[in-house]
């Protein structure tokens, strides 16, 4: 009776107790630290035919074998990814994982690439989501593959460990674009694990990788500087003469699969690549390494281009790229420019590059290639590669580094108080609102009208206004380029035209106007009135703005010039050879609307500013507009007609003269260059050392609007041979000094 009154008493306790045991025992019984949720793919308290805590997958099935649930990838067809995604967090105190798994492979067939199987994918991301690049001390977990079907369920097992700054886990089991397949997983286990064993591990097999490249690269280093002593170049076989096997190709050069060819003229053998078909890419391929301490190359090679066309895209031409890699064989970064031409060569051509070498880098891999072209032949020859003095190659970076930061220009919100007054044409001068005389004197700030992203004509107009004292800057520009039309541009013209736009605004607070050129050539089109609609009302009557409304027009009668009309093909050679084709092809036949109708479309919107137009003849030719051609301006402010000259331009007067007297002159491009243009006879181009003072004298003593051509270094006629914006002795320091207020005596006209 007693025990049974204990007993009794006792019973809640041992209850207790018991509960209490049992959890512990429950407890113990789950997975410790376990990463992975739902290990077993058991659980789908939802009931949504799910495993809980996985994500959903396209084409995956949870399936169940003898009361076992498991997922299932299927590829639907052939070449489509079928990927299960998982992120897993990962504690700040998991430094290693080892990760297990069933898996069953069945009815596999790889997909058009080697990697094309069924994989793990393992990526991990910090806490701004980024990946985390793999490290020697810490590389990315390795994606365990299968290639081929297992005999039923298999165990695997991996280890890695985690970066420091992980935070997520990106789990990937896919069907990586397989022709057909099936992937069942299961039991997809995530445990931290001790990292020491691990690290310890990676760091002996770094060493040990470390050491075999390290020797590897020294034999190939001494190897490298053996040939150079040799031959005085790092490129053996780079004249394509030997051919020890007789197998119909140069030794030491891979073999193209298509395009290419082993050619011979006379006694002389050079590699050929031809292109096979519109958008093909040809290419040569040699990786050449380098001696120890080389710090710089100098490429040389002679090649000659026929009957290319570049393809869909600007960079689709005949090019030699470059690239290094370093002693484990991965590219580095920092490759040099490429080389490259965009139309044929007159015969054979020299060609020489120089460019720097990274620290790291062992190998050169050389490229040469038509890159995707429409169509061309591309011959290679006598290639050769030297290590050069890196000091010129150092002080030019240091040069650009200089310059890039002296390019930017701090934004400026508009300050109308600072503002040039608005113009008005009154007989043959340009007068202010008070009627004061206003002389337009200044520069092109060229760069906008072929790269849409050129951000140093934004300088360039500072220094032009600030430090050259021009009063006006002509900016040439691309109505293409305004609507977001080029390759380059992805954003529908909105950066484009935000420059412009800050352009206009920097000028207008220094007081300065400046003329928006739009750089075509031939005729106008409807597009281009287009443009001008659009342009005129976004800076209607804005005091600071003229309107260029046609760069320079040519093979056209005055009748086509002024009221438009079918344009035909061009009977003879011109000026445009420096035109690309694609250029040349849209101006040889089409309808124009005229320089009137590009009058008529600036008008249409209200806009009252100036209006510029160029003669025929490129802009060259006035004197249709005293025989009866001038333009009709009702509403606006007026037209000025621009004349374009250089150096091998005659009949100063005859052309222009009898239009000055009636009409304000603007010579929108003027100017000379000590290096001949190959596009005009070598003799009609006279000294510039002669030409510019009178005509700079020509301009000032018939007070002619002018803006010189043009503050950039590679726009010849260049008045600037940097972009520390040196002005050049034989052109640019005249205009400069001109537009200081210098005095020029004009000794005889052409």
């Amino acid at each position: 009776m007693k025990i049974s009154i204990a007993m009794s008493r006792l019973r809640p306790t041992v209850t207790l107790l018991t509960f209490l045991l049992c959890t512990v025992a429950t407890i113990a019984a789950e997975p410790q630290g376990q990463l992975a949720p739902n290990v077993g793919f058991e659980a789908d308290e939802d009931a949504d035919r799910w495993p809980d805590g996985w994500g959903k997958v396209d084409d995956g099935t949870w399936r169940v074998e003898q009361n076992n649930h498991f997922v299932r990838l299927t590829s639907p067809e052939a070449g489509k990814m079928v990927m299960l995604y998982q992120e897993i967090p990962i504690p700040d105190d998991v430094k290693a994982i080892e990760m297990s798994w069933r898996q069953r492979v069945s009815g596999l067939k790889l997909g058009t690439q080697s990697w094309f199987d069924a994989r793990i994918m393992l990526e991990f991301m910090n806490a701004a989501r980024e990946k985390i690049a793999s490290t020697p001390d810490t590389p990315t977990p390795n994606a365990p593959a299968a290639r081929k079907d297992s005999d039923g369920w298999v165990q695997k097992r991996i280890t890695f460990l985690v970066p420091q700054d992980a935070t997520t886990l990106k789990l990937m089991p896919s069907l990586f674009q397989v022709k057909s397949g099936v992937f069942d997983l299961d039991d997809i286990s995530l445990r931290p694990i001790d990292p020491v064993p691990l690290r310890e591990s990676v760091q002996k097999a770094t060493a040990e990788r470390q050491a075999k490249y390290d020797a590897a690269a020294a034999s190939r280093r001494s190897k490298a500087a053996r040939q150079l002593a040799s031959d005085g170049t790092l490129i053996s076989n780079g004249d394509f003469e030997a051919d020890s096997k007789a197998d119909g190709w140069p030794d030491g050069w891979g073999r193209l699969k298509e395009g290419g060819s082993w050619e011979t003229e006379g006694d002389n053998h050079f590699l050929r690549m031809q292109s096979p078909a519109p958008g093909a890419m040809v290419m040569l391929y040699r990786t050449i390494d380098l001696p120890e301490g080389t710090s710089a190359l100098e490429l040389t090679y002679r090649q000659r281009v026929t009957g290319l066309k570049k393809g869909t895209s600007p960079w689709f031409d005949a090019r030699v790229m470059l690239e290094f890699s370093g002693i484990d064989g991965k590219k580095l970064s920092g490759k040099p420019s490429p080389p490259y031409t965009q139309k044929d060569t007159s015969g054979w051509v020299e060609k020489k590059t120089r460019f720097l070498v990274p620290d790291d880098a062992l190998t050169l891999v050389l490229m040469p290639c038509l890159f995707q072209v429409e169509s061309g032949t591309f011959d290679l020859d006598d290639v050769t590669l030297k290590p050069i003095d890196p000091a010129p190659l150092l002080a030019a970076v240091k040069q650009r580094e200089a310059e890039a930061l002296a390019r930017v220009v701090p934004m400026e919100e508009p300050d109308r108080a600072k503002w040039p007054p608005i113009l008005k044409v009154v007989g043959n001068r340009l007068h202010d609102p008070d009627g004061r005389e206003v002389w337009l004197q200044g520069v092109n700030a060229g760069g906008l009208e072929t790269l849409p992203q050129d951000k140093q004509a934004i300088k360039s107009v500072v220094v032009a206004i600030d430090d050259w004292k021009a009063n006006c800057v002509r900016v040439p520009m691309n109505e293409a380029f305004w609507y977001g039309r080029s390759p380059y541009q992805k954003d529908g013209g909105k950066e484009y035209r935000q420059t412009l736009d800050q352009i206009i605004t920097l000028a207008a607070n220094r007081s300065a106007y400046i003329v928006i050129d739009l750089h075509r050539f031939r005729a106008p089109k409807p597009e281009h009135a287009d443009f001008w609609k659009d342009f005129a009302a976004a800076y209607k009557d804005h005091p600071a703005v003229l309107f260029d409304i046609f760069n320079e027009p040519h093979d056209v009668t005055w009748e086509q010039w002024r009221n438009g009309g079918s344009i035909a093909t061009p009977k003879a050679a011109d000026e445009s050879a420096f035109l690309s084709d694609e250029e040349k092809q849209k101006n040889r036949s089409f309808e124009s609307v005229g320089m009137q109708g590009l009058v008529d479309a600036v008008r249409s919107t209200g806009a009252k500013n100036i209006i510029i137009a160029g003669g025929i003849f490129w802009c060259n030719d006035l004197r249709g507009i005293t025989q009866g051609y001038a333009l009709d301006d009702k509403t606006g402010n007026g037209i000025m007609y621009s004349w374009h000259t250089y150096n091998w331009h005659t009949d100063w007067e005859e052309r222009m003269l009898a239009t000055a007297k009636m009409h304000p002159i603007f010579l929108g491009e003027v100017g000379a260059d000590i290096k001949k243009m190959d596009f005009i006879p070598a003799d009609d181009q006279e000294d510039p050392y002669t030409w510019v003072p009178d005509m700079l004298g020509f301009i000032q003593k018939h007070r002619l609007h002018w803006t010189g051509w043009c503050l950039h270094p590679r726009a010849t006629p260049i008045m600037i041979s940097d972009w520390s914006y040196t002005p050049t002795p034989y052109w640019g320091r005249f205009a400069k000094e001109a537009l200081s207020g210098k005095r020029f005596q004009l000794q005889r006209t052409r």
